[in-house]
């Protein structure tokens, strides 16, 4: 039996490594499943446990109030040296672009254990966008003796850095895995459909108003590069969109951080009891998350994740960077790049709420990141290569 060892500490990651750790334990006589969380996200991360009924097995719990990312990276790098001494996993299992995953990543390297690296080969070749995200995963790449790419394009990627054709394999991404599995578990229970709406008017919107055909445009934005000016231009097209389009509903959960929040008092006003078709809402859980985006028309975002998610969905998106280490999408039609610009902004998501022709392309638009299946190709991969099962 081999130990593997799942660390992820956000919940971007927690989303995309649940259904990985539900396929390990779907195999307990040749796996010994090991889950660490860091907590670099906190209530956030808990909400994605509790919806996969995952229980970690250690938690660095890590969150402190002004956080930055030398503080996350000494602690990780740290907590992760009790946790490997005290566990001695044959593999670490790291997700993508987070500090978490660089510093554990390092932490396994430094015990001379080998790492695998989900969501590898992604890659914008700017070190400062996104940031630090470029960075992490690239530092990580150089760490991993397994990459687990999701696309074609990703593979090339570390074929051309060096890396060797028998360490690289394409799986799919496992986002789509996570987010098939949330569908399914939406559409065979009404109940959850009841509860999921309910939760949504507690937190600040009614699914009801789009009984009628209205449009929903479900926006969000939390990126470090965007924070400053980006956020307050975001923010400003937003209002005017709102604006110019009152018959269409925006709906924005809110993330925690104040870096988030402060340019939305400072656009919108404190009092937005005049403004009828703009919704901050608190945070959801990823469950809600998906609902919601299932019953939107178009997605506003400066999310990775959602640039591979909401495709599935036929929700055309708008990626609120200059850069994407996610060129398929590009190339794919199911995203487009407008940044932190007004116009452009404002041009975009007129034309997909004026424009039918463009809408369909868009929406029809083949998702090239998978098929629901990364997970079980990553632990069929590692039975071959410890020759187990």
């Amino acid at each position: 039996m081999k130990k593997v060892m799942l660390v992820f500490g956000t919940r971007p990651e927690a989303i995309k490594m649940a259904p990985l750790v539900k396929e390990f334990q779907k195999h307990p006589g040749l796996f010994n499943t090991i889950v660490c969380v860091t907590g670099q996200h906190r209530e956030m991360l808990d909400q994605v446990l509790h919806i996969f009924d995952i229980r970690p097995d250690y938690d660095l719990d890590i969150m402190k109030q002004g956080q930055d990312l030398y503080d996350i990276t000494a602690r990780v790098l740290v907590g992760m040296r009790m946790v490997l001494n005290e566990s001695q996993p044959d593999l670490v299992l790291v997700h993508g672009d987070t500090t978490t995953s660089m510093a554990a990543a390092l932490a396994a390297f430094y015990q001379q254990i080998a790492v695998g690296h989900v969501e590898a080969g992604l890659r914008t070749y700017d070190i400062y966008s996104p940031w630090p995200e470029e960075m992490n995963r690239q530092l990580t790449s150089r760490i991993a003796s397994y990459n687990f790419a999701p696309t074609c394009l990703s593979q090339q990627n570390l074929l051309n850095e060096g890396v060797g054709e028998d360490r690289i394999i394409i799986t799919g991404n496992t986002v789509i895995d996570a987010l098939y599995w949330v569908i399914n578990k939406i559409k065979e229970s009404p109940d959850l459909n009841q509860k999921l709406a309910g939760v949504l008017t507690k937190a600040g919107y009614d699914v009801n108003r789009l009984e009628a055909g209205k449009k929903l445009v479900l926006i969000t934005g939390h990126r470090r590069e965007n924070f400053g000016d980006g956020f307050i231009h975001m923010c400003t097209a937003i209002r005017d969109l709102t604006l110019k389009y009152p018959d269409v509903d925006f709906v924005y959960p809110m993330h925690l951080n104040p870096n988030v929040r402060t340019p939305i008092r400072e656009i919108f006003g404190e009092d937005r009891s005049s403004q009828h078709n703009i919704f901050f809402i608190e945070p959801v859980e990823y469950l809600c998350f998906v609902y919601l985006m299932e019953k939107s028309t178009i997605v506003l975002t400066d999310s990775g994740g959602i640039q591979e998610e909401a495709p599935s969905l036929g929700k055309p998106v708008l990626v609120m960077r200059d850069t994407t280490e996610r060129p398929e999408a590009l190339s794919a039609g199911t995203v487009k790049l407008v940044g932190t610009d007004y116009d452009k902004i404002m041009a975009e998501v007129s034309s997909l709420l004026d424009d039918k022709a463009m809408y369909a392309r868009m929406s029809k638009a083949v998702n090239p990141y998978g098929d629901g299946l990364a997970c079980s190709r990553i632990v069929n991969k590692l039975k071959s290569m410890y020759g187990i099962g």
